[in-house]
């Protein structure tokens, strides 16, 4: 690990934060981009199937994301979320096996495609491929926790795409009416594959739709770090204290194709695609903490060497590791006799065990 930093500089003070922790969210969203670019080249060599991509929401995410309790509170999250839950407390192996699709896959056992990232040891539930579901389902584990009292806070991250359907406008909805810890995280790329959001949505910010449910709307630089992580720490900090949801909208950009199947350069000109390069919010944290002093040369060094071991790391063992067995392909898909195989996640059906110390009335 590289040499942590024991002072606090005007900008850690500034955000309530020490200089370790702004190198350990540089780090995030260095590594986080890096396993991103990785995937690419698996997919481009012929390794990997299929690619969907968080390039440009990486500091949306690790701001966000920050002020989570990992291990107690929950993270829904969707499929550009390699940043949320890596800061959330999966590792490059995980994120790696996921999508390779190993039996050891903690997501789902190698039964999904990339980018549905779960982890049950980490409170991150996996979520399904149509958009938005998953805000129902973190709605309803915020209300879990609200009936149980744990103080849990639930966070879910969609597309601004997925803001257009039933399930998201139903899901907040019934979050105002109970007042619950839940925060929508709509990370506003431009873009529904190639659908511009001027297609999509009759008003500028996504955010102006939470007066409609009666809590508040935020609208943040997602290439800013620290501006989403100020955002992010209210919103949770407001739902902790039971005062109800917070819809935060994250301004991000989207550096590559909408996936692996897609060629954006059909839709998108060179002019725009220069500009968005230039908000990218991984050389803007770069230059900011070497700004404030934070970073200097040897840790930059130290930390890109970390970076680099770590994704060829978890690229050649996940490599190592199995595919699953497909004896097993239809577990979890019926319904399995009394005493028959167990119903985890892992390839070999054996159920993964609850990370200790989370209460067991946990939502």
């Amino acid at each position: 690990m590289a040499e942590a930093s024991t002072g606090t500089s005007d900008l850690a003070a500034e955000h309530g934060l020490r200089d370790d922790d702004l190198l350990r969210m540089y780090r995030l969203v260095a590594l986080s981009r890096a396993i991103d670019e990785r995937m690419w080249v698996l997919n481009r060599s012929g390794r990997a199937a299929f690619v969907i991509s968080g390039q440009g929401h990486e500091g949306a995410e690790v701001g966000l994301a920050w002020t989570l309790r990992q291990g107690f509170d929950w993270l829904v999250p969707y499929y550009r979320s390699i940043a949320a839950v890596l800061t959330f407390g999966m590792t490059p192996r995980d994120i790696m096996m996921a999508q390779l699709a190993r039996a050891a896959d903690p997501s789902s056992g190698g039964r999904q495609m990339p980018g549905h990232y779960g982890s049950a040891e980490h409170n991150i539930l996996s979520t399904s491929s149509p958009v938005a579901t998953q805000v129902l389902h973190a709605v309803g584990i915020a209300l879990a926790a609200k009936i149980r009292q744990t103080g849990q806070v639930t966070m879910t991250e969609l597309g601004e795409g997925s803001s257009n359907q039933g399930d998201f406008h139903e899901g907040l909805n019934f979050a105002g009416i109970h007042r619950l810890p839940v925060v929508f995280v709509v990370e506003n790329n431009g873009y529904a594959i190639s659908v511009p959001m001027a297609m999509q949505s009759p008003i500028e910010n996504l955010a102006d739709r939470a007066a409609a449910y009666g809590f508040p709307g935020v609208v943040v630089d997602g290439s800013d770090v620290l501006a989403c992580c100020r955002a992010g720490r209210e919103a949770i900090e407001r739902a902790r204290r039971g005062e109800g949801p917070t819809l935060i909208e994250a301004k991000v950009m989207r550096l590559t194709a909408h996936s692996s199947d897609d060629q954006q350069t059909k839709y998108r000109s060179p002019e725009e695609l220069e500009a968005e390069r230039r908000r990218d919010p991984l050389p803007r944290f770069r230059e900011q903490l070497r700004d404030a002093g934070v970073l200097d040369e040897a840790r930059e060094a130290a930390i890109a060497e970390e970076v680099r071991a770590a994704v060829d790391d978890a690229t050649d063992w996940a490599e190592r590791q199995p595919s699953p067995d497909p004896a097993t392909a239809l577990r979890h898909v019926y319904a399995e006799p009394e005493g028959g195989a167990a119903s985890g996640a892992g390839g070999d059906g054996a159920a993964p065990a609850r990370r200790p110390g989370t209460p067991e009335g946990g939502a």
